[in-house]
């Protein structure tokens, strides 16, 4: 199954700039999904990470991981209309910067869910390269009065 852009706006909340996914482009409800990100010059960061040696900052690295987790999470049927706050990172790694030009591959799974807490893993790579991977964990919010 795949997300494009209009699909993920309706179950992300987040708008430009902070939309950190382009693409699903697999998708299983409440277990995983991979997604993509095309990172160009144009991001507003680079004007100031760094001027004249752009890298994408990797707190924003495991918030666009964290948000393709949430996509397969709130995509499942139990979980519609949902909201999900990153609630903690362990074990993040970064392997390679990243630059305008890079088209990142995310891969999420989750891992546990107890409750309204629960646990995803995922990696980000460029090229056929790791940049990235680690642990996250997630508070699911279901009130209807959301965003």
């Amino acid at each position: 199954m795949e997300l494009d852009i209009k699909e993920i706006m309706n179950i992300l909340p987040h708008r430009y700039p902070f939309l950190m996914v382009d693409k699903i482009i697999d998708l299983v409800p409440g277990k995983k999904a991979t997604g993509l990100k095309n990172v160009t010059i144009n991001e507003p960061y680079f004007t100031g990470h760094f001027p004249g040696q752009p890298v994408m900052p990797g707190v924003l690295m495991i918030e666009a991981m964290a948000q393709v987790g949430a996509c397969a999470l709130l995509s499942d049927e139990n979980y519609k209309g949902s909201l999900a706050y990153l609630a903690g990172v362990d074990r993040i790694r970064f392997k390679r910067q990243v630059v305008p030009g890079d088209s990142l591959l995310i891969t999420t799974e989750l891992v546990t869910l107890k409750g309204s807490i629960g646990k995803g893993k995922g990696t980000i790579s460029a090229d056929g390269n790791l940049v990235c991977g680690g642990e996250f964990l997630f508070a699911i919010d279901k009130r209807a009065d959301k965003i």
